[in-house]
């Protein structure tokens, strides 16, 4: 498995693979417009030219990012695919001077394990990052979980 930079040209394939998430409501709807737009933001996890997982970092301010979108094809789960994108995620954002990597998930063991802290959504900094939850089909009533990364600065 190789962790690349998502292409232009991968946009099909990313919207393939997260349709049944986003159907679900576990993922929410981005267009290919949108991604399009961010696409210096994905990682993409491919074993040969199979697309098998990817996520985004999303930079909200000169402090803080979002890990987003996250997704592992069924078939790879287990394998450490998603581990792998999130480290991937937080080193970049490390290399950027980000101070905080902020998740909002269903699954927030996961990202326990890899050194999140849960926090109350209300203490979500940077009260724009909720703009995307009006686009969800769970809003208002979101069991998401907030969780988020403190990167220790260089000294």
């Amino acid at each position: 498995m190789t962790l690349t930079k998502a292409s232009l040209h991968d946009i099909p394939c990313m919207l393939k693979l997260v349709e049944a998430e986003v159907k679900s409501g576990v993922i929410l709807q981005r267009s290919a417009d949108e991604i399009a737009t961010n696409i210096r933001s994905y990682v993409l996890a491919k074993e040969g030219e199979r697309l098998v997982g990817y996520t985004a970092l999303h930079i909200h301010s000169a402090r803080l990012a979002e890990v987003r979108s996250l997704i592992v094809d069924e078939a790879f789960r287990g394998q450490s695919v998603g581990k792998k994108m999130v480290q991937f995620t937080l080193e970049e954002a490390r290399s950027l001077g980000l101070e905080e990597v902020l998740v909002l998930t269903y699954l927030p063991n996961f990202f326990l394990k890899l050194g999140f802290e849960e926090i109350a959504k209300e203490s979500i900094p940077e009260q724009k990052i909720w703009a995307d939850c009006i686009k969800c089909i769970h809003f208002p009533v979101c069991n998401e979980v907030s969780l988020m990364y403190r990167i220790a600065l260089q000294g």
